[in-house]
């Protein structure tokens, strides 16, 4: 009886485990082109803004199909639509890999970013089927952890594969890894439980998708929720997953064996921190609070990387670690977003959760590298050669300077993300019954 309790208890966390393992994935294929920026921007000649628009096609796929996804998820469930989207990435890798235009490049990046829309939505899908309600944020937590997991490999293990065998051997690699991926997620993976009919999703017609997905849009503490996810996120969306190891190797003279590591340890804080958040919160049975000290804590520790001299080292390491210990409270956002909606629509409201989150990335990804054009191109105003160079050439030149000002955005966003937990209802853990009445 007592080993029939432990398998009841076990197989719900081993289900949403499987679905994890995609989101970890996925975040080693989503931080990709900042392992390997040099080569990629060689292969295909681009400038700055060029490379930001690259890895920024993931995110034109990804924020846009969250809206689908979400609806989707609720009314098919998470099993065939998480394998499906799975192939649809390793497609897109292998795209990437074998292109020598930048338009197919691109092309690969959107049908990845398309794919890896599903991801998280479907963990946190798996998680409202599958455990208790006042588990969603130590489950979204332990999900984020998993996923930054997936960065630290891909910062690490990536860039090694890069400077010894070439950016196409790591991608391709990479894409083999993602059919072992497909396979455990088929046959690990279930949308119910056994007593319930083992197929399809948690909301029976479209029509009530629909009308679901209408009350979450019409909800502005969803609105309020969301912008504090992409605010609080862009340590991560902005500066880890793309200029982090750029910034750190120009601004802090760092080889690129130690930016990638330095870049690391921001995933690694947040690997740590997103389940105490979680945790925490679910304890205490409040959210704000834990979202306001998390923003202004990584508030403060991002203007310290950028602007803080002589900042290197050892202290420079602890100081990114920390960062992500704080800014692991974007995990939060998800439980208060399935809080703040209709029950069975967990995975539309986790969803546009997660779209809202992303727009850092879809829109300030390029932004950064246009403003380093820019800024670059301001400082030799004079100089007729500077207008002349394009791709690596220009990047040789970037100072630490022009890092910085392209960069601002960031901490002036966390800022801001801090100040919208004011305005934002407390849930105390708890999912309202009529939520038309917030």
């Amino acid at each position: 009886m007592l080993l029939g309790n432990k398998k009841t208890i076990l197989i719900p966390w081993l289900i949403c485990a499987i679905g994890a393992m995609f989101y970890s994935y996925e975040y080693i294929l989503r931080i990709t082109p900042s392992v390997m920026e040099m080569p990629l921007r060689e292969h295909f000649g681009l400038s700055a803004t060029g490379f930001g628009l690259l890895s920024a096609f993931y995110y034109y796929a990804y924020v846009p199909m969250q809206l689908p996804v979400g609806v989707l998820m609720d009314r098919y469930g998470p099993r065939r639509l998480l394998t499906l989207a799975c192939a649809l990435s390793v497609l897109g890798m292998w795209l990437l890999a074998s292109s020598q235009l930048v338009s197919l490049a691109t092309a690969g990046r959107f049908l990845t970013g398309f794919g890896s829309a599903f991801a998280f939505v479907g963990v946190l899908k798996l998680a409202t089927i599958w455990l208790p309600e006042d588990r969603l944020a130590l489950v979204a937590g332990l999900a984020a952890a998993l996923g930054t997991v997936g960065a630290m490999v891909g910062d690490n293990l990536l860039g090694a594969i890069v400077a010894r065998m070439g950016w196409q051997h790591a991608v391709n690699y990479t894409a083999i890894f993602g059919l072992g991926v497909i396979a455990l997620m088929w046959f690990g993976i279930h949308d119910k439980k056994k007593n319930i009919d083992e197929d399809g999703g948690t909301v029976t017609t479209f029509a009530r998708s629909f009308l679901d997905l209408k009350l979450i849009l019409t909800n502005k503490q969803i609105w309020i929720n969301g912008g504090y996810g992409c605010l609080i996120y862009l340590p991560t969306t902005v500066f880890a997953e793309l200029w982090g190891i750029p910034y750190l190797s120009h601004a802090h003279g760092m080889t690129p064996a130690s930016a990638e590591f330095s870049n690391s340890l921001v995933f690694m804080g947040f690997t740590v921190g997103a389940p105490l958040w979680g945790y925490f919160s679910d304890k205490i049975k409040q959210r704000r609070l834990p979202m306001l000290i998390g923003a202004v804590g990584a508030g403060v520790l991002m203007t310290v990387i950028l602007y803080l001299p002589g900042l290197s080292g050892c202290s420079l390491n602890i100081t990114m670690f920390i960062l992500g210990l704080f800014y692991s409270v974007q995990a939060v956002v998800f439980a208060v977003g399935r809080e703040l909606s209709p029950s069975e629509a967990g995975g539309t409201a986790i969803a546009i959760t997660n779209m809202f989150v992303m727009l850092g990335a879809m829109l300030l990804q390029p932004l950064i590298g246009h403003l380093l054009d820019w800024s670059l191109r301001a400082s030799h105003i004079g100089d007729l050669a500077i207008k002349t160079l394009t791709g690596d050439q220009l990047r040789q030149l970037y100072t630490a300077s022009d890092y910085r000002l392209a960069m601002a955005v960031i901490p002036i966003g966390v800022f801001c993300a801090a100040i919208l937990t004011f305005f934002l209802k407390e849930t105390h853990a708890h999912a309202e019954r009529n939520p038309k009445k917030l």
